[in-house]
């Protein structure tokens, strides 16, 4: 299948970039490009203008800063996954990507571009909410943070603005002992039909709403109403959510 016509941008420099944002109407950020391309493809999106930030220099970094992890918007999922600073302090983050869908998808995908898209079902949104992390977010107006439980505001759906990129992701450090992520899936790859990423005393559910969600270890299905689809009923949702909980503590189940 071939996407509808749009018109390409190649910026060179993150200033460039926001510039072409901020004037033109109807434009997405192409980075990884595993979920807009698709998305194209399908026709079930049709911008006008694609702003093509591969060239930008500097977001392909990790690094650390106050406290935490820096990981730039050009950064591949796979890069993360290796990267030795994330596997020795980070854990979490290279625990949660051997979840995202096959390595080739990971090869392009971008950290970023994930949180970007705000899946429902994605490991990485559940990561950075039960973390307490955040994104920060450009444009020719300046820079703002925005926590992780501003930023998921329902299915696809972003608290960014239409002329803002995410220019990097930031997530606390943690210890290996200190977190854990199950989910489970018809097939590896698959989307989860549920999932729980848990850092110390918090949970936060993914693929059982509209947002990740963080929920009561005790009691995470309260308040919880999941929608049935072609996998699972909103029965077996919760049920798998009570089971992957209790696993995530190691509890029998």
């Amino acid at each position: 299948m071939k996407p509808p016509r749009f018109e390409y941008h190649a910026p060179d420099s993150v200033v460039h970039a926001l510039e072409l944002l901020a004037t033109l109407e109807d434009a997405k950020v192409l980075a990884g490009g595993q979920s807009l391309i698709p998305l194209l493809n399908f026709r079930l999106a049709r911008p006008a203008h694609l702003v093509d930030v591969n060239r930008l220099p500097g977001l392909d970094r990790v690094y650390e800063r106050d406290g935490g992890a820096a990981i730039g918007a050009t950064v591949r999922q796979s890069g993360a996954e290796r990267d030795p600073l994330l596997r020795e302090r980070y854990p979490l983050l290279p625990l949660a990507l051997h979840f995202v869908a096959h390595h080739v998808i990971r090869n392009r995908g971008t950290v970023c571009g994930s949180l970007a898209h705000a899946d429902p079902a994605a490991e990485l949104c559940a990561v950075l909410l039960v973390l307490g992390g955040h994104v920060v977010a450009e444009s020719i107006r300046g820079r703002r943070v925005i926590a992780a439980d501003e930023l998921f505001r329902g299915p696809f759906e972003t608290a960014l603005e239409p002329d803002e990129l995410i220019t990097e992701a930031w997530f606390p450090a943690h210890t290996q002992g200190e977190v854990g992520l199950l989910e489970e899936s018809r097939r590896h790859g698959d989307f989860a039909m549920a999932g729980v990423a848990r850092y110390r005393d918090r949970v936060a559910l993914f693929g059982v709403a509209g947002t990740p969600v963080v929920a009561d270890p005790d009691d995470p299905t309260r308040g919880l109403q999941p929608s049935g689809d072609l996998e699972a009923s909103p029965e077996f949702k919760l049920h798998l959510v009570r089971v992957l909980v209790a696993r995530a503590y190691g509890r029998s189940r």
